[in-house]
């Protein structure tokens, strides 16, 4: 029988047998994210995505199919062989390693099976190692958790992130760099014709295996190694990466220390991206990146970019290198060592900020368009405001929007047709009883969330903007009404039109639609 912690998946017959069949019984059970949302409550469920199992032992202390199999699989507690008996195919799932015997008459999970939600409410789950279903939020080395440094987790907010600001169009290939427990290759695998999966840590690609066969997806194609190094030999249409981008003073753990020093993983993984890009393709990342004494983080990411694409920086959080490493610090159980040892550990991490010269630490998205422009749209930006995912659409629009800009003059954006964004308000902010506000604000209600002062004249624009007029014909009626001259109105218009179509307030509305947003 395959070793504790390692199911078959995709080995066999009798393996893939073993995982339809698991599946199957978890969904007839209810096993899904909403029957958990359902069984536990918004309070015990909210509490187990941080770490704290208490309020869901209390809720799964009945004897139906539904708390056994939570007991099982997310709390890691035995039970009797013959309530698991009652819901799932037992002697198939103790043959393949799913299950083991617990002594007595008694069985275990030996992975995390967490019912994982698709963005059409598909019905898929992720497998890691036990008492990792959430993430490290209550510390990778507390108790009932696996302490080696091969450890993999299963779903947390890193890898959710990406999965929801990722591109979602038809593609040929794609490229999950980093699997961990498969998420990323998993929504991949729902527009992409072909998948490849990587890591340095077998057993993450075990567990993606397995994520994928119990979700009932297609298979990846699993390489072993790192950043580039396995697919040295092909391009993509879709590279995406939530990698060990942790800037600590070593590798002590895979899913989260790169291995090299400061910020030189994801320096190397965005470097590399533009060799491995197909033309016309996206790559999206999470990193972090060292804010220097002395130097621009602006200029220092930056520099990271391959030639022949677009960017599109965007730093969603600082921190300072003591809160930095107390989190995680927090990550790795270490706030529960011995007090000598935290301290030691923390000094640690302190030197080596200290010998780099790093004040802080970024962290944001990187997102990719390769178009081979000798003159790339590169935009870097600070956004810590509150976003409204899934953001791949908006992404996707970002990097047309550029391409627009990039092709149209002044006089051509006057030519074009524009319409206003869905669900754009416009506020105007005064004193109370004033005839004219002192300000015009837009405001988008969905993506970003962004908010642009504007003057009348280009509020006025916009809200008439439906892709009937072309631009020009917009301000002369403009310019009638205010009784303005025209001619100087079409002079300065077009610098606010190229901002607001930057910022996503305006769609142009000439350009055809380049497919739909992909149903994942």
């Amino acid at each position: 029988m395959p070793s504790p912690g390692a199911p078959d998946a995709g080995a066999s017959a009798d393996a893939d047998r073993a995982a339809a069949g698991l599946r199957d019984a978890l969904l007839a059970a209810g096993f899904t994210a909403d029957g958990l949302r359902k069984l536990l409550g918004s309070a015990a469920y909210a509490a187990l995505a941080r770490g704290e199992a208490v309020p869901a032992l209390r809720a799964t202390s009945g004897e139906g199919p539904l708390e056994s199999l939570v007991r099982l699989f997310l709390l890691q507690q035995p039970v009797p062989h013959a309530r698991v008996a009652d819901v799932l195919p037992v002697s198939d799932c103790l043959e393949t390693g799913w299950l083991t015997r617990a002594g007595g008459d008694e069985v275990a999970a030996t992975v995390d099976v967490r019912p994982y939600a698709g963005p059409l409410r598909q019905d898929w789950f992720v497998v890691s190692d036990l008492g990792c279903a959430v993430g490290g939020a209550a510390g990778i080395g507390g108790p009932g958790r696996r302490a080696g440094a091969d450890v993999v987790l299963g779903v947390g907010g890193a890898s959710s992130t990406l999965a929801q600001i990722t591109v979602r169009t038809r593609v040929g290939s794609a490229l999950d760099l980093g699997t961990g427990s498969g998420v990323q290759a998993l929504h991949a695998a729902q527009h992409a014709a072909r998948v490849t999966a990587t890591d340095t840590n077998p057993r993450a690609l075990r567990m993606a295996a397995l994520t994928l066969a119990l979700s009932g997806a297609p298979g990846a194609d699993l390489r072993e190694g790192s950043l580039y190094e396995p697919v040295a030999d092909g391009t993509y249409d879709l590279i995406v990466s939530n990698p060990p981008f942790v800037i600590s003073p070593g590798a002590r753990l895979t899913y989260r220390d790169g291995g090299m020093g400061g910020d030189d993983l994801c320096r190397s993984l965005v470097q590399g991206a533009g060799q491995r890009l197909n033309v016309g393709g996206h790559a999206q990342f999470l990193a972090n990146w060292q804010h220097v004494e002395g130097e621009d983080w602006t200029d220092r990411v930056r520099s990271w970019l391959p030639p022949g694409c677009d960017a599109w920086i965007v730093q969603r959080e600082v921190q300072d290198v003591a809160q930095y490493a107390e989190l995680w610090l927090r990550d790795a159980g270490d706030h529960r060592a011995d007090p000598a040892e935290y301290a030691a550990r923390y000094d640690a991490w302190l030197d080596e900020f200290e010998r780099r010269r790093t004040t802080a630490v970024g962290f944001g998205w990187i997102s990719l368009h390769r178009t081979d422009s000798a003159a790339p749209a590169v935009t870097v930006e600070e956004w810590p405001h509150a976003v409204e995912q899934p953001l791949g659409q908006a992404v996707r629009a970002h990097f047309r929007g550029q391409a627009y800009l990039a092709a149209h003059d002044d006089a051509a954006l006057l030519e074009a047709r524009f319409r206003l964004a869905p669900e754009v308000v416009q506020e105007q902010i005064g004193l109370p009883g004033a005839e004219d506000p002192e300000h015009v604000v837009l405001r988008q209600q969905h993506g970003m969330r962004r908010a642009t002062k504007v003057d009348t004249v280009t509020a006025g624009f916009a809200g008439v903007c439906d892709g009937s007029l072309n631009a020009g014909r917009i301000l002369d009626a403009i310019a009638q009404l205010l009784g303005e001259d025209p001619v100087l109105l079409r002079d300065r218009t077009p610098a606010q039109i190229r901002l607001l179509i930057e910022q996503g307030f305006l769609d142009p509305a000439d350009e055809p639609g380049n497919g739909a947003e992909a149903g994942s």
